[in-house]
């Protein structure tokens, strides 16, 4: 079965191309020049996912079962084969790899991004969503250490709207539409000093949790 989404299909072949050409150099991006895996993923419209599944409970935000992801290394050439068979999919980076995320408000997220550049912090990647969350690039294994930082900086027990996405999740990545919501986007995009090597959790979570338990109250 064919990849497709009813909306894809009512685009110019002209749009057609030029969305293909701006996935293909993203996803040659993060795998070339971030070092990162890309696994292309479903995507929704009108309320229906790309997979097929009328029961979907992530429509437009999960992996496509049947295709392959796209390794750190691959250059634009591999990139766009590899997309060819998957027109339309969502970029797609598995979390757990080279990152964990740390995800808040993104109102918190902006105040908070502000206040560690003014601090001098060492910082990672940030993306925004349409569902209006921040997502912060940590380094990996504070998904498995969070609970334990929160306990050690008296948050434990405090109401904070910040989860950390560990292995097993997948971040939908700009340009792409995150379940037929609208793009995501870059609050700070990756450089070649942050890709690769993004802040351990620690030198963030003070922050993010003292601005996220003052933007809640």
């Amino acid at each position: 079965m064919g990849f497709t989404i009813g909306g894809i299909r009512e685009m110019r072949s002209g749009s057609r191309r030029r969305v293909r050409t701006t996935e293909c150099t993203a996803v040659a991006e993060y795998t070339g020049l971030w070092g990162w895996d890309v696994v292309p993923g479903a995507r929704a419209a009108g309320g229906r996912c790309s997979c097929g599944d009328p029961g979907c409970t992530a429509p437009g935000a999960h992996p496509l079962g049947f295709a392959e992801p796209v390794p750190a290394g691959a250059g634009l050439d591999e990139a766009t084969r590899a997309w060819s068979r998957v027109p339309g999919a969502a970029i797609l980076l598995p979390v757990g790899r080279s990152f964990d995320v740390i995800e808040v408000a993104e109102a918190a997220g902006r105040r908070a991004l502000v206040r560690l550049e003014r601090m001098g912090l060492p910082l990672g990647p940030v993306c925004a969503t349409p569902t209006g969350r921040a997502q912060f690039f940590v380094a990996p294994g504070a998904a498995a250490e969070l609970p334990e930082l929160l306990y050690r900086m008296g948050w434990d027990d405090a109401d904070l709207d910040l989860h950390c996405l560990g292995p097993g999740a997948h971040l939908t990545a700009p340009p792409s539409d995150l379940g037929g919501l609208g793009p995501v986007r870059w609050l700070r995009p990756p450089t070649l000093d942050t890709a690769g090597a993004p802040p351990q959790a620690r030198l963030l979570l003070g922050t993010l949790a003292y601005i996220c338990h003052r933007t809640h109250f």
